[in-house]
């Protein structure tokens, strides 16, 4: 563990002298991801304006494979730590997801609003769920991949690199799991 956490640090620390990202290379990131920062692709999130330090991580640890799945794997296998840092500043650079058109059933939304609060979401993932450095944004995500999400941090299926989420997500119900993923792809 002590070498994981070395090489990330390492990677986060060492100063960007790269070149910027062209379409080709981009090319693979936007046939899943959306080319806006958008996913329209299922159980597949969006990246637009989500914080470079958090893409960082996520990209080396595909890159590691200190997070299996395979396509991500393949795709991070070639990159440098460079290469990993470029991409992780421009991608942070596309605008945020619009949520759905639909504002959602206020009772639903009150109740997860409610749920977010008691598990103190907002204490890491800021009072408008945006995210901060090495912290996702979860505001206006997909709703079917921040419910497989949460329901893999609760089930200890997905590891991250702290154990922060499984311990959130142990008391939370595959209900409540659905309700949070229902409000925060609707926050307004």
């Amino acid at each position: 563990m002590r070498k994981i956490i070395a090489a990330l640090a390492f990677v986060l620390a060492a100063s960007p002298g790269h070149a910027g990202v062209d379409a080709e290379r981009t090319a693979a990131c936007f046939a899943c991801h959306g080319e806006r920062g958008q996913s329209e692709t299922e159980n597949t999130p969006s990246l637009g304006a989500q914080q470079a330090p958090y893409l960082l991580i996520q990209l080396f640890m595909f890159r590691e494979k200190l997070r299996a799945f395979e396509p991500m794997n393949e795709v991070t296998k070639p990159l440098t730590d460079d290469d990993l840092r470029t991409f992780s500043d421009f991608l942070a650079t596309l605008p945020k997801p619009a949520p759905p058109a639909d504002a959602g059933d206020p009772a639903r939304m009150q109740r997860a609003q409610a749920l977010a609060q008691q598990h103190r979401c907002n204490s890491c993932h800021n009072t408008d769920f945006s995210g901060r450095d090495n912290v996702p944004r979860i505001a206006n995500q997909r709703e079917d991949y921040l419910a497989k999400t949460l329901g893999e941090y609760k089930d200890n299926s997905r590891h991250g690199y702290d154990g922060s989420m499984a311990d959130v997500m142990a008391q939370v119900t595959p209900e409540q799991i659905a309700d949070l993923a229902y409000f925060l792809a609707r926050v307004r």
